[in-house]
């Protein structure tokens, strides 16, 4: 058995059957039908016990989504970038255009093991298990397990927030001041922080700013969702932003650029970076220039 992800539930829900609030509690279950296949095989457990579909959530249980499955998936074969790997985790840059798993074959979770040493250890999983989730869309850095006891270890360090992260992005509008926002998403509590680095002036919508965003917790498009709350969408945002802000073949200007993790083995504190993609500099630098070529007065 393969604790996968684990969910304290907070104080103010109520009301809520468990078929209705496994999805919020684990976002990567792709949908209600895949929700409910999971509280069939027996795979949802409440307080460590295993959980019936008709269960009442209520405030401060402990619910963990468990893995019984111990055969490794047809390996996709998808060449990634692997920028830290010892016998316990590993850090790869997720590319955009897949999921992080799920039910597809074409999902980063079943390219892994093609891209990864397997561990020697005596609690090695049977493949190497992503540890969080990136939007399919959303490129940056990803934290894998290689091992049972990594993979609950930092599991529960994303539950406690002993794990950080930094995402950049482009934004629509001219944002000037940092700033933190706590608008629920689906009744829960969440909570964004934003730091404006850089501006331009822009046709389509008159600035675009470069930002960098830290999510406080995380939730399904947490970030995508709170800038688009205040009137900044990211730019290729197709579900919270605009149609002018959507830049055709370009995709979403979001990346997790940095992440700081304490070491399931040794406990010590790692921070694996890596800059922004290209893109994200083309777009300031062609905007500019299309500026000055339409406004050469302004």
């Amino acid at each position: 058995m393969i604790i996968r992800d684990t969910h304290s539930v907070p104080a103010h829900i109520h009301d809520i059957r468990l078929s209705d609030y496994v999805r919020i509690a684990f976002p990567d279950i792709p949908s209600r039908k895949g929700a409910a296949k999971a509280l069939k095989r027996g795979e949802i457990r409440i307080n460590d016990t295993t959980a019936e579909n008709g269960a009442w959530v209520e405030s401060g249980q402990t619910i963990q989504w468990i893995d019984l499955q111990q055969r490794a998936p047809k390996v996709f074969h998808l060449k990634l970038e692997v920028l830290l790997e010892d016998e316990d985790l590993a850090v790869i840059n997720k590319p955009s255009g897949f999921e992080v798993n799920g039910n597809k074959f074409k999902t980063i979770e079943n390219a892994l093991s093609g891209n990864l040493t397997p561990s020697s250890k005596s609690d090695a999983l049977p493949w190497p298990r992503p540890v969080h989730r990136l939007d399919y869309s959303t490129t940056g850095l990803l934290l894998v397990a290689k091992t049972a006891s990594a993979l609950v270890f930092l599991g529960q360090a994303f539950e406690s927030r002993k794990i950080h992260k930094r995402y950049t992005a482009i934004i629509s509008g001219f944002l000037q001041t940092e700033g933190r926002i706590d608008d629920p998403i689906n009744g829960i509590p969440s909570c964004s922080k934003f730091i404006p680095t850089e501006t331009a002036p822009s046709l389509r919508s008159d600035h675009i700013t470069l930002v960098d965003l830290f999510p406080i917790t995380g939730r399904t498009h947490q970030l995508r969702i709170h800038m688009a709350s205040i009137g900044h969408p990211i730019m290729g945002d197709q579900k919270y932003g605009s149609e002018g802000n959507v830049l055709k073949g370009k995709g979403l200007f979001l990346a997790a650029v940095e992440l700081q993790f304490p070491h399931p083995a040794t406990k010590k504190k790692i921070t694996v970076s890596i800059n922004q993609p290209p893109k994200f500099d083309s777009l300031l630098k062609r905007e500019r220039t299309r500026w000055k070529k339409f406004n050469p007065s302004r």
